[in-house]
């Protein structure tokens, strides 16, 4: 049965910002989720902020309630989806997050959320038709249709779907926790090491380079298919590199740019936008390229650092700090290139390398076996989830 989205849902509407904006935000009180806070199928906590008793009465209107999907509605992060944690609430939203409640006699919520991740490039093209900012309207969700099909099937669908996105879930908790691991043992070498006068300059050691600027391609540009890809700032997000997201390009502009042909062991960082997402290239199967916005940092002497330290690295608080003083204040943030150069970091003995390689490359080759895993689980569910909402396929049909 065909639907539009406003006859199966009980709320579509986003919030505001309190007055006063960050100024308002408080250590503890009713959170205040913006859109930082969703990513696709999860709920992040980093940024999360708080409001008063008072800020949160004026947003009763955008009061979340559990299971609630929450949609992205405007900026470089629209039509990003999740289930909101329920442990966060009470909770309002701001002007950039929509609530999209469904009516429970007649739709699951897991399956609105699928059902709006199957839909995101065409909620992408929507937001960015005649507008200077990419932007949702109420309206364009509302007049969404949807085929609806038996809270039973809706059951089976979503209880297959829940299973592959539960395993994804699991492997990423497993991969915080690895990454904690990991930088915990780096933090005990690193700047127990940083007090000693015995130091080099990152740059010493690391081949950086990135498109040159008036090579930047158009959007019109990428090909929907091809066998040369490309990661941009979509496909390199906060948790490393999304492959199932990398662009596709031509042969030609592929080889016009041979010094950021990615090679297996290289470490992509973002310079501008949301600046130091870094990602790691466990593995090629396809020639691939870099768009503008990224650097290609390659490891010039494993020998005497290995590629899992320098990675450890532009993922520490040190790091992370570094940036932080090389664009504070700028009206554009960016990273340059020579930023790289001059940061020091420590020589280690040979003692702290056999020390570090026999502690935290076997936590790095875990962390990349999952992540490996999630990316296949990814596709299987992205491939599945159009063709079981159009009932192409029934679950009957699977045996997975």
């Amino acid at each position: 049965m065909l639907v539009k989205m406003k006859d199966i849902c009980t709320k579509i509407g986003s919030g505001a910002t309190p007055k006063g904006g960050n100024n308002a935000y408080i250590e503890e009180g009713t959170a205040l989720i913006r859109s930082q806070n969703i990513l696709d199928f999860s709920f992040s906590y980093n940024g999360l902020a708080y409001i008063n008793d008072e800020q949160a009465s004026k947003l009763n209107g955008v009061t979340i309630k559990e299971d609630d999907v929450l949609l992205n509605i405007t900026g470089d992060s629209v039509a990003r989806a999740c289930m909101v944690d329920n442990s966060v609430l009470p909770a309002r939203v701001n002007q950039h997050v929509c609530i999209v409640r469904g009516n429970k006699s007649r739709v699951l919520s897991s399956f609105i959320l699928y059902f709006l991740q199957m839909k995101k490039p065409e909620l992408l093209m929507m937001a960015s038709s005649g507008a200077t900012r990419n932007a949702l309207t109420k309206g364009m969700i509302e007049e969404l249709e949807v085929e609806l099909p038996s809270l039973e099937k809706q059951e089976r669908m979503v209880s297959l779907l829940d299973n592959l996105q539960n395993k994804i879930s699991k492997n990423n908790q497993i991969n915080r926790n690895l990454s904690e691991q990991m930088q915990a043992i780096f933090g005990s070498i690193f700047y127990s090491e940083m007090e000693k006068e015995n130091k080099a300059s990152l740059g010493d050691y690391l081949y950086i380079k990135g498109r040159i600027g008036w090579k930047g391609l158009k959007k019109e540009e990428y090909l929907s298919e091809s066998e040369y890809r490309i990661i941009n700032g979509e496909s390199l997000t906060v948790t490393g590199i999304d492959w199932n997201k990398a662009g596709y390009i031509s042969e030609e502009r592929y080889i016009e740019s041979p010094e950021i042909m990615l090679q297996e062991g290289d470490i992509l960082i973002s310079k501008d936008g949301t600046i130091g997402k870094i990602g790691y290239v466990n593995k090629l199967d396809k020639p691939t390229s870099v768009a503008s916005g990224i650097f290609v940092v390659r490891n010039l002497k494993p020998e005497e650092v290995s590629t899992v330290f320098i990675y450890c690295l532009l993922n520490s608080d040190y790091f992370k700090s570094f940036i932080v003083s090389r664009t504070e204040g700028s009206v554009i943030p960016h990273l340059y290139q020579k930023d790289f150069v001059t940061l020091e970091i420590p020589i280690l003995s040979q003692e702290q390398i056999e020390l570090f390689n026999s502690t935290v490359v076997p936590l790095f080759e875990s962390f990349f076996s999952n992540q490996t895993e999630n990316i296949r689980l990814a596709a299987l569910r992205d491939s599945l989830l159009p063709k079981l909402m159009s009932g192409e396929l029934d679950v009957s049909d699977l045996n997975i």
